[in-house]
Formats: structure tokens, sequence, C-alpha cells
């Protein structure tokens, strides 16, 4: 029995010299251990201007880990969000984004957050849509862009004058007509399986919703051939009329025409 209490208190003690050797250890192998959260912010900051992202979201976390109140921490706050985004850590970015704004939504630069949200989603965004064309029409998924959109409308209803409000628009533009393009991408996918009736509905849900954008056309012709597949030749003709008197040009109208 004593022989265990002896062993047991060896051990305890092997344990607590073990991780004070190697707190002590990492102390002096970290060069920043005495630093300022001037200095701290400052080597951050020349690692985010040096484009080495990695160490910039090291320092910045250390900074915020020893000096958890002051200016130079809420600066790390948003700035390693900007970090993370530059270095294609999107969530961690949009987190990052999120915490700044519930701790500081009054901040004189809290607007640059919310872009910041959407920049992150909407480069996620981009990064699946570009993969379209290799990737089976049933797995695309618009959630990322839609939710990009989600933000930059959070941005710019709050937020109406702020400066990164004219590229959050520019960028509402490009994601709406994305997602335009991603219904009929579904829309045709269901006319190749013969869901005529889906097909249908995605396409007029095209033209509903997504005024405008250049997919427009592509819906008024899917309705076209999908109705006719159905048999509501009246429904196919009211399509084929308005494709006639705003989309003269499209490749479908002359070809749909003919087959009338």
């Amino acid at each position: 029995m004593i022989f265990k209490k002896s062993l047991s208190t060896l051990l305890l003690l092997c344990s607590f010299f073990l991780l004070f050797g190697c707190s002590s250890s990492n102390e002096k192998d970290d060069e920043t251990a005495n630093y300022s959260a001037a200095e701290l912010y400052q080597e951050a900051k020349e690692s985010l201007n040096d484009k080495n992202y990695e160490t910039a979201i090291q320092l910045y976390e250390k900074l915020e880990s020893r000096f958890p109140y002051g200016q130079y921490a809420e600066q790390a706050q948003i700035e390693v969000a900007y970090a993370y985004f530059k270095y294609s850590e999107s969530e961690s970015s949009i987190l990052a984004s999120e915490r700044f704004i519930k701790l500081h939504p009054q901040h004189p630069n809290v607007d640059y957050a919310y872009y910041l949200k959407g920049l992150a989603r909407f480069d996620t965004s981009q990064s699946v849509l570009n993969r379209w064309f290799s990737q089976d029409i049933s797995e695309r998924d618009p959630k990322n862009a839609r939710k990009a959109f989600e933000y930059f409308s959070e941005l710019i209803n709050k937020f109406p004058k702020s400066r990164y409000t004219p590229d959050a628009i520019k960028r509402m533009y490009i994601l709406r007509d994305n997602l335009a393009k991603n219904e009929i991408h579904v829309a045709k996918y269901y006319m190749g399986r013969g869901a005529y009736l889906s097909a249908a509905n995605r396409a007029k849900y095209v033209v509903g919703n997504y005024q405008k954008t250049p997919s427009i056309a592509d819906a008024l012709a899917v309705m076209v051939e999908a109705y006719r597949k159905l048999g509501m030749d009246k429904l196919a003709e009211d399509a084929l009329r308005i494709l006639e008197l705003n989309h003269p040009e499209h490749p479908a109208t002359q070809a749909l025409k003919k087959t009338s």
C-alpha cells in the first residue's frame, strides 16, 4: 500500500516537472514572450502586409490572449478576420467577423466586418460555381451563393452609405446571375429526365425572381418546351410570345417558332 502511494506521488511529480519543463522551453523559444501589446500588434501587422498570413493569424491570436482588452486587442479581432480570409480560411474569417460584430456593434468600422462576412462567403460560392461544369448537376448546391447574397444584403440595409456598399452591390449582381444560371441548369436536368412539370416550375421561378438576368431567355425557352411536352399548349404559346417579344435574337426563339 505504501509502495503504491509512493509510486503515485513519484508519477505525479514527474508529470509536473515535465509540464513545467515544456512550458519553460516554449516560453524560451517564443521570441514574443516579453513583447508589449504594441510590439505584438506591429509584428502581426508586418506579417499581414508581407502576406505571411499564417504567422499574422498566430500573432493576432497571441495578442488577444495576452492582452484581451484595449485598442490593440480590438484591432486584432478585425484584422485576424481579414488574415483568415486571405489565408483562404473562409469559415474562420466569417466566425471572426461575427465575433467582432457581437463584441463591438457600435464600432466605427463594424461595417467592414459585415462586408468581410459577405466577401468570405462570396469567395466560397465562386469556388463552387467555377466547378459547375465538372460536377453532376444534381449535386450542385447554391447555398453558399445564397448566403453571400444574404450577408451583402445585411450590409447594404444596415449601412447604405458605407464605402463597401457599392462593391457589395456589384457582387450581388454576380451572385444573382449565378443563382439564376443554377436554376436553369437544374431545369434542363429535369427536362433530360422527363420531369417536365418540375422543369417548367424551375424556369417559371427564374422568370418571377431573376428579372433582368441573362437567364430569362433560357427560362422562357425551357417553359415553352416543358409546356409542350405536358400538352399545355396555351401556356407554351404565351411563353413563346414573350420570348419572341423580348429576346428575338436568342438561338432558341427561331428554333421554337419552327417547331410550333
